[in-house]
């Protein structure tokens, strides 16, 4: 069993949570409330954002081309295809894309956020594969899954969504885990317990995010707004 095979394994339980959340049982259903669309997008807007610039940290630590073409095409994705399933939500939503994109960080989002950050500026290579890799797995694994179950029939509102993750194969998945793997095998064990730790921290993340789209979740006290005439 490889370390990704193993990582995979020891966190079932929250990939199994992932899977039975009410968010994801509203894609597989088509019914989700427009506002819980509309949450989703903005966040997953600057989440994906992040995600770039996080690449671009691991780009800065790699010492093979191949991994640093590996991470540019991933950018390459993530800016001209990954808006695809955006899309489908704002359709669904009745809502433009563009009116969607510059808004704060929700708390989950934003703990995310930092949590891949100070892996990225903090950890080695293997681990901020192991802290990205949660992200797209689980994403794959769920387009999977809603797929075999009840395939989308056309008028499904969600239909582009489960087909656009549904159909991935080859992609970041899988050459992250390949990254992943290989790097585990040349560190240290206390190197591997982190990337262990770093990656059931996203997946509990990733858990975080799909709740905090279906309960619109926002900060407890809004800050103020300052108005200049």
């Amino acid at each position: 069993m490889s370390f990704t095979e193993q990582l995979r394994r020891e966190n079932d339980d929250l990939f199994a949570a992932i899977f039975k959340h009410p968010f994801v049982r509203g894609i597989a259903g088509g019914k989700l409330d427009r506002d819980q669309l509309i949450h989703y997008v903005k966040q997953d807007y600057e989440y994906l954002n992040a995600f770039m610039r996080i690449y671009g940290i691991a780009i800065s630590k790699c010492s093979r081309r191949e991994d640093i073409a590996m991470f540019q095409e991933q950018i390459g994705f993530i800016l001209h295809s990954e808006v695809h399933p955006h899309q489908n939500f704002c359709k669904a939503a009745g809502v433009r894309y563009e009116k969607l994109q510059g808004d704060p960080l929700a708390p989950s989002a934003h703990h995310y956020i930092r949590h891949m950050l100070t892996v990225a500026h903090e950890g080695s290579l293997g681990e901020i594969a192991a802290a990205l890799l949660p992200c797209p797995w689980t994403y794959v694994e769920i387009g999977q899954r809603l797929m075999a179950e009840l395939p989308p029939q056309e008028a499904h509102p969600f239909r582009e969504w489960i087909e656009f993750y549904g159909k991935l194969s080859g992609g970041s998945t899988e050459r992250l885990c390949e990254l992943a793997d290989r790097l585990a095998a040349e560190a240290t064990a206390g190197e591997r317990a982190r990337m262990a730790e770093h990656f059931r921290h996203s997946c509990q993340l990733e858990y975080m995010f799909w709740d905090m789209a279906w309960r619109v979740e926002t900060w407890p006290v809004e800050s103020n707004t300052l108005v200049k005439d």
